[in-house]
């Protein structure tokens, strides 16, 4: 990859390494909240998606170039909307990624965005079936034994809203 920036500003700079500030910020955000809410081992593949679910949603939540990543009520508030259950996350990634593209602002924020989304769409792994839940079950609890294979981000995506919430 090109030089994006050697100090985090967004500016070239003659010949440094590029480093992915944005990602690696809202990487080392989302891996706060998760260690803090200590709903899943740290390390765990549970723990590896909630990151990149999470990242994903703090770096796109963004506009290319913005301000840093903060901690503001009104930041959580809106990345507790994007992981919220009945919100179509996934298409919103995919137009977010294709905007970055389109705008030409990529650089290695782009890449690392675009190689976690990948991983979060064609991992399979194998959970609880939350969705197959009936009106019926809604009183009992989950059979951890009944799973199916689903893609990462949806084992993902609901660990970084429970997350955010316990914050």
């Amino acid at each position: 990859m090109r030089p994006e920036s050697t100090n985090g500003a967004g500016g070239t700079s003659g010949g440094g390494l590029a480093v992915p500030m944005a990602w690696l910020c809202a990487e080392y955000l989302a891996d706060e909240v998760l260690r803090a809410a200590a709903l899943v081992a740290p390390g765990s593949l549970e723990h590896r998606a909630g990151l990149q679910a999470l990242a994903l949603t703090v770096h796109l939540s963004e506009e290319p170039g913005g301000p840093a990543h903060g901690r503001s009520a009104g930041r959580i508030d809106e990345w507790l909307r994007h992981t919220a259950y009945d919100r179509p996350w996934p298409p919103w990634v995919e137009e977010r990624l294709a905007a970055r593209r389109a705008a030409g602002g990529g650089g290695p924020d782009l890449a690392l965005a675009e190689a976690a989304w990948r991983r979060l769409r064609d991992t399979w792994v194998r959970a609880a079936d939350l969705d197959g839940r009936t009106a019926d079950d809604a009183g009992s609890p989950v059979d951890e034994d009944e799973q199916i294979w689903l893609p990462a981000w949806k084992l993902g995506l609901p660990l970084a809203h429970l997350s955010l919430h316990l914050r």
